[in-house]
């Protein structure tokens, strides 16, 4: 399965593919909204981990992206705060199209057991 990490944080990008590639995983990563859609185009995602508060194109608004011309693919909305506070941000990921959300700092195991449990992935792993 295919993992495309959006952050813009290296540290949380390396900590998530660290977990991933040792749970077997294929990771990409970006470092905003518009990278990732880029990363997506060449190298197609089975599910998207994505940031919410970056520079140039925010996770809100990628995810919206993701929602509208990708809707195969699994969207897992992270976030460490921000302005209004995690929560509110998650929400309103999930109400644009999220699957899954997270706050920082994450559950890791929570979070593969939900790549694992991504109904577009059922008979494929």
């Amino acid at each position: 399965m295919n993992i495309l990490v959006i952050d813009d944080e290296a540290s949380i990008r390396d900590l998530i593919r660290s977990w991933l590639e040792r749970e077997g995983f294929a990771v990409f990563e970006a470092d905003n909204g518009r990278k990732g859609l880029e990363a997506h185009r060449r190298h197609p995602a089975d599910v998207v981990i994505c940031d919410l508060i970056m520079p140039e194109q925010e996770g809100i608004e990628t995810i919206g992206h993701f929602a509208k011309e990708f809707p195969e693919v699994g969207i897992i909305a992270i976030s460490g705060g921000g302005h209004i506070g995690a929560h509110a941000y998650l929400a309103m990921a999930q109400q644009l199209g999220a699957w899954k959300i997270f706050a920082k700092p994450l559950d890791m195991v929570a979070m593969i057991e939900a790549i694992r449990a991504w109904p577009g992935q059922r008979g494929r792993l």
